[in-house]
């Protein structure tokens, strides 16, 4: 793991450009100068090694972070430029496949390969045994788009064509490695975090209102659009070309080399109808995963829930190593949120070397002010507390993790899969006016008494914090179809624009109505949104931030696009079951542990926000939230705030994802004006 960033300004006679950077005859040196201290900005996300390197003649300079975790030597040192010497790379991520491409690129004649190596250089003419190299020759030998495409891994990449004076970003098919790109003052700035491109000289983008209404309806703000006006993140299996013309003209060129809706319609056509040959085949594919992930030259573990995803990628990374597998959990003092028993008796079954951190409230609160630098932009899944912590526990053991993400997009884990289709085939035929009054109805119990209600339902069928889910069901009556009633689950401040003063609506993926076509069943339409917007704008986002904040790189063997190409082949009854998700992984993961360690109501990774900001965060909250100070910056309306406010105090509703929305603004915000 590591961290890149970059800019292409026009060629060395450009005026204003140069003289932004005090350009003088040592051009080349100063604008690495400058690339240099752009990833400094990011320097924990590389803390082993850096780079820069700069063409002041094309106006193109590259700079890089390394965390070192393939060929620890010197070299694997980046920005590395290709033995034939066209190509200049920095990157970030692992392709967990490299040697396999690197056989295949020894068995091209040397006139094939275009990468300057000469019949009679030892070991196959590589330098070195990096990952980087072996993609190097690969765009050498088979261009950009057909490398990554044979390429299994996570990865965000910056590639400088000398012969074509091209500058390629590109980003990993599912979206785990994070790319921003942009316009600064006429420049074209790029990199693995928005702290890169603040550190360019004169960054004074200004916040994007637009933005910041989507961010308050889906805690993050979905890709592509980044908080600042003319900042974007490159979409998950894309391509980003950009040469001089382009840059004349603040226009990029977008492919894409491999898109996942394309991969759920392949699924769907050719299903696999044999139970029997799915389990096999699920197995098969999960353990080649976890095996080609488990792979470093540092020491790895993995997170360990006690949950279905984190305890099938344990398990079969258990069963193929000589060693136990360190693995890593946190626990909670509050009731409701501590899984670290289930996690240790999963981990004392399959004879993990487990740690397990006890948090308290004020180590969790104490993370807070920590959270607008670490996530750079405004994010607020409050799960990203526990998240770091762990990630900071597992550092202290480990450079490497692997994580259970993406098991619930894929197989059918989160409940509203099984509770949308069931309330909407009982609501629909129900009058408008009837339904607001059972919303009524449903938030005049208090959540604690439904909570309550839910833990009394028997075994396994308990229901973890059923007053959060219930009150959130009641605000979905008015819905006018099932996918309407989906987005209305997946949004939090319906009308973010009706908030901020100034903004107006931008498109998302879940505005088109293209993208569920040919996928008949709603509770696969809900996985695939998941999959394009939840999994990469808020998991995987929540995961890369709280992790390489302590310099930690974490793996996610779900998402070897292998894996997820095989899940769409699953019909949805060997996801959906009995009132149960997940129904296949299950299947695999008991085939190592317990039934009876796993079977237990599905709980999130988060913490009782709502009860702090009632308590111990009170203070801190209600400056930020002060009606005063909000009319003074000017970014929302006042009134409605502080409604939720007052009505989240009163205990009347629990509001503490909304409120966490806005607090992560404000607290973001006042650390961007420090």
């Amino acid at each position: 793991m590591c961290g890149l960033t970059g800019f292409l300004t026009a060629g060395a006679d450009a005026g204003d450009c140069r003289a932004t950077l005090a350009m003088t005859d040592q051009n080349s040196l100063a604008m690495a100068e400058v690339v240099t201290r752009m990833a400094l900005a990011i320097a924990y996300r590389g803390p082993d090694d850096a780079g820069a390197w700069a063409d002041a003649q094309a106006g193109i300079a590259l700079g890089h972070r390394r965390l070192s975790i393939v060929d620890l030597s010197p070299a694997g040192h980046q920005p590395m430029a290709s033995a034939c010497g066209r190509y200049v790379l920095v990157f970030n991520g692992e392709v967990y496949n490299h040697l396999a491409l690197r056989g295949e690129l020894d068995g091209l004649p040397r006139s094939a390969r275009n990468d300057g190596a000469r019949d009679g250089d030892g070991d196959g003419g590589w330098r070195g045994h990096s990952d980087t190299e072996t993609l190097l020759a690969g765009f050498a030998a088979w261009g950009v788009a057909a490398t990554l495409q044979r390429a299994v891994g996570m990865f965000a990449i910056a590639l400088w064509d000398r012969q074509e004076q091209r500058l390629t970003l590109a980003r990993d098919r599912m979206g785990e490695k994070p790319l921003f790109y942009g316009w600064v003052r006429g420049a074209f700035v790029f990199g693995s975090e928005l702290k890169a491109l603040r550190a360019y000289p004169g960054f004074d983008n200004p916040i994007s209102r637009d933005s910041l209404a989507l961010y308050l309806q889906h805690c993050t703000v979905p890709a592509p659009y980044s908080i600042y006006q003319d900042i974007y993140k490159l979409e998950p299996g894309r391509l980003l070309l950009l040469d001089a013309a382009g840059l004349a003209g603040k226009t990029v060129h977008i492919e894409a080399y491999w898109l996942f809706t394309d991969a759920v319609r392949r699924g769907l056509a050719t299903p696999i109808q044999s139970e029997a040959e799915a389990l096999t085949t699920l197995e098969t594919t999960l353990r080649k995963a976890v095996a080609l992930q488990a792979v470093a030259d540092v020491p790895l573990g993995a997170f360990l829930s006690g949950g279905v995803d984190s305890s099938t990628i344990v398990a079969l990374m258990q069963a193929q190593s000589t060693r136990p597998v360190q693995t890593f959990t946190v626990g909670f003092d509050e009731a409701g949120f501590d899984e670290s028993p289930h996690a240790l008796a999963v981990a004392k079954h399959l004879g993990t070397d487990h740690h397990a951190l006890r948090v308290t409230a004020a180590d969790a609160q104490a993370v807070i002010p920590l959270l607008p630098a670490m996530y750079d932009e405004p994010f607020a899944d409050s799960s990203q507390i526990p998240t770091h912590l762990v990630s900071k526990a597992a550092r202290q053991n480990v450079t490497v993790a692997l994580s259970g993400d993406a098991g619930d997009e894929l197989f059918g884990g989160y409940n509203r899969y099984q509770w949308g289709p069931k309330v909407w085939s009982r609501m629909k035929h129900i009058p408008q006016g009837l339904r607001r009054g059972m919303a009524s109805g449903l938030t005049r119990v208090p959540m604690p008494v439904w909570d309550s209600l839910g833990r009394a339902l028997p075994g396994a069928r308990g229901v973890a914090h059923l007053g959060e889910k219930i009150h959130k069901l009641a605000k979905l009556t008015l819905a006018s179809s099932l996918d309407d009633l989906y987005r209305g689950l997946v949004t939090e401040w319906p009308q973010g624009v009706e908030l901020v003063r100034g903004a107006k609506p931008l498109p998302t993926q879940l505005d088109n109505a293209n993208l569920g076509v040919g996928v008949p069943d709603a509770e696969h339409r809900m996985m695939l949104w998941d999959s394009l917007i939840y999994l990469p704008d808020d998991i995987l986002t929540k995961v890369d931030r709280a992790a390489m904040s302590v310099s930690l790189e974490t793996r996610v063997p779900f998402l070897d696009h292998r894996v997820v190409e095989l899940a769409w082949r699953l019909p949805l009854h060997m996801k959906i079951r009995g009132g149960q998700g997940k129904w296949a992984l299950r299947q695999v993961l008991y085939k190592y542990v317990p039934r009876e360690l796993i079977e237990r109501p599905k709980a999130g990774f988060g913490i009782p926000v709502g009860q702090w900001l009632c308590g111990p965060l009170r203070e801190w909250a209600e400056e930020l939230l002060g009606e005063a100070r909000l009319e003074r910056e000017g970014y929302f309306y006042p009134a409605p705030i502080r409604q939720v406010w007052q009505e989240h105090l009163s205990g009347r509703h629990d509001w503490s994802t909304r409120l966490w929305t806005v607090l992560m603004f404000q607290a973001w915000l006042e650390e961007q004006q420090l």
